[in-house]
């Protein structure tokens, strides 16, 4: 008896501390990525040549999610856009190299004011920066 009690408590602040938190809607990512090449030889003035390209979007909502879930234990992420506190909108530019990709981040309030906009390389420096605004946002609205 006295451990299914306990458990329930445990439950009941668990479920509390998640409603304390700001809740986040991330928006779909339709990331797009196209690759390709063309190459060609040739002996004694016979040529070959041959060449491909690929490409599609490459949505990045859940891997998004996940990396607010480990980077920002502050926030709820939610999937219901009416309930959220803060919307936003994380682009993972593809097509390029590693080293020229960038992720391109818009967050926005309640009221639909952006109240961020960033570009980082890598996609957990993103995050980090919007919880740290979200974290800043939240105790302006406490005080």
């Amino acid at each position: 008896m006295k451990h299914s009690a306990l458990a329930l408590a445990l439950a009941l602040t668990v479920s509390l501390s998640a409603q304390d938190k700001p809740r986040i809607f991330v928006t779909d990512s339709d990331s797009w990525q196209a690759s390709g090449g063309f190459g060609g030889g040739g002996v004694n003035g016979v040529g070959a040549s041959s060449g491909s390209m690929s490409g599609g979007a490459r949505p990045q909502t859940a891997e998004i999610m996940k990396t607010f879930g480990e980077k920002c234990p502050n926030v709820t992420v939610s999937i219901n856009r009416d309930r959220a506190d803060y919307i936003v909108i994380l682009q993972h530019e593809g097509g390029k190299e590693w080293f020229q990709r960038d992720n391109k981040l818009a967050l926005f309030n309640r009221e639909g004011d952006m109240i961020q906009s960033t570009s980082t390389r890598k996609l957990g420096n993103a995050v980090k920066e919007a919880c740290s605004q979200i974290a800043s946002q939240e105790a302006r609205r406490r005080d």
